[in-house]
């Protein structure tokens, strides 16, 4: 959510960025805003002018009964209770107002930053830099769930009979790796000075409406039944929320935590689910970090964050590529976001396996994440950042390490978590 006062003192940049969003039937959201936000100050100005005439005049009511005044007295206490009936309205018309303000600042997108290029979605999104160098074997490289079947690693059949479409069982040493995977991940953000977390897997509606907008919110969240308790999509959600309503120290600052959960999705709409692999489906685990930050230091640790994803990547021999996110593909809370993405052998193109992002204030406004700073309070920047998905991750390790005989080499980072273990063996072919 912006400042107001962006729509007090310059609407036309407002504006200017809902274009360059391709959001244009939210422009009348602007100049609507600026017209209630006019009202809502004429109705607290008139308020607090008749609150001061009427705290005036109740001292006066003192001295008309002491005086024995007692007709001037009850005209004054009646001119007070009209006055408090005005004053009640006024106060009634500012929540009014208020309460329609806030539903429009909820769907104003955020300010996005000057180096976002300017696009209608994802297609329009610019590569800018790669990491690694992609190799086309010359054998063919099976599609990720046979070489997961060659070690029977996965059943999708039972996990069907148990939780529908889009859910998994992952078996044996595949399971291990999706593990070690995820325990390397931990490790390296520990060592990184991230300090580690494991949230809450359930959060309320008003903190879900504090990290995401809600075009994201119905696309991709669960709902418990009976409950103000939503499944997460990712820990940037809880590990957000968990300074909701804080006042937190400037020396405070910078605090970076990495966090594991399960993750939950609906993954509905033109996607879909993928009915025999495991690229997209309703749950996955997740090494995720965040950051709450000084604004001036944001776009620092921006990029520091997304180099972490992607000297990760590459400790698993996993040729990455860093795509940055056009105008059109970000979320409206979205001040600059970038896609990294792994090497396909088998498809020979790169594909999603992570996303870093920067708020600006927008989420710490929406829940009430404050500074004391020495001029004043303010609201601290925040910034997450996918380490590593699984199953996504597993599907990249898989593809790039695989052999033309059917072996999986380990990368030497990830062997300890693998009890010594180099390669694993298929035992079907």
């Amino acid at each position: 959510m912006i400042d107001i006062k962006l729509i007090r003192e310059n609407r036309d940049l407002v504006k200017e960025n809902i274009k360059k969003k391709f959001q244009d039937e939210k422009l009348p959201l602007v100049d609507e805003v600026y017209e209630m936000d006019i009202k809502v100050r004429e109705a607290q100005l008139a308020a607090d002018n008749l609150k001061a005439e009427k705290n005036k005049l109740s001292g006066e009511i003192g001295m008309l009964m002491r005086d024995k005044r007692i007709d001037e007295a009850n005209e004054i206490k009646a001119k007070i209770q009209e006055m408090a009936e005005e004053i009640t309205k006024n106060e009634e018309t500012k929540a009014e107002l208020d309460e329609e303000i806030k539903k429009r600042m909820m769907v104003i997108p955020n300010i996005i930053d000057d180096s976002v290029p300017v696009g209608k979605d994802d297609s329009e999104n610019v590569e800018v830099e790669k990491f690694g160098e992609p190799v086309v074997p010359s054998y063919e490289i099976p599609y990720h769930a046979d070489i997961i079947a060659n070690f029977n690693g996965l059943d999708k059949e039972a996990a069907g009979r148990t939780s529908g479409e889009g859910f998994y069982y992952l078996i044996g040493d595949i399971a291990r790796l999706h593990e070690a995977m995820i325990a390397c991940a931990r490790d390296f953000m520990i060592d990184a000075g991230f300090t580690y977390a494991i949230p809450p897997f359930m959060i309320r509606s008003d903190v879900v409406t504090g990290v995401m907008s809600f075009a994201e919110m119905e696309a991709m969240m669960y709902k418990i039944e009976g409950e103000d308790l939503y499944l997460i999509g990712t820990s940037e959600h809880s590990m957000i929320g968990k300074f909701k309503g804080q006042m937190l120290k400037k020396e405070e600052l910078p605090i970076q935590m990495t966090s594991y959960s399960p993750c939950f999705r609906k993954e509905g709409g033109a996607h879909g689910l993928e009915e025999r692999g495991l690229y997209r489906v309703h749950q996955f685990e997740k090494q995720e970090m965040i950051c709450l930050c000084e604004p001036e230091d944001s776009m620092d640790l921006y990029n520091k964050m997304w180099k972490l994803t992607v000297d990760l990547f590459r400790s698993w021999d996993v040729p990455v590529r860093q795509l940055e996110c056009c105008s059109g593909d970000l979320a409206d809370l979205k001040v600059k976001s970038c896609d990294i993405e792994a090497w396909s052998p088998r498809q020979q193109k790169y594909f999603e396996v992570g996303s870093c992002s920067t708020l600006g204030d927008a989420q710490a406004r929406r829940l009430g994440i404050r500074v004391k700073g020495e001029k004043g309070n303010y609201y601290p920047h925040t910034l997450n950042n996918t380490v590593v998905a699984t199953p996504r991750g597993l599907i990249a390790l898989l593809e790039n390490n695989y052999q033309e005989d059917g072996r999986v080499l380990i990368p030497k980072v990830l062997q300890p978590y693998m009890g010594g273990k180099t390669e694993l063996v298929p035992v079907r072919k």
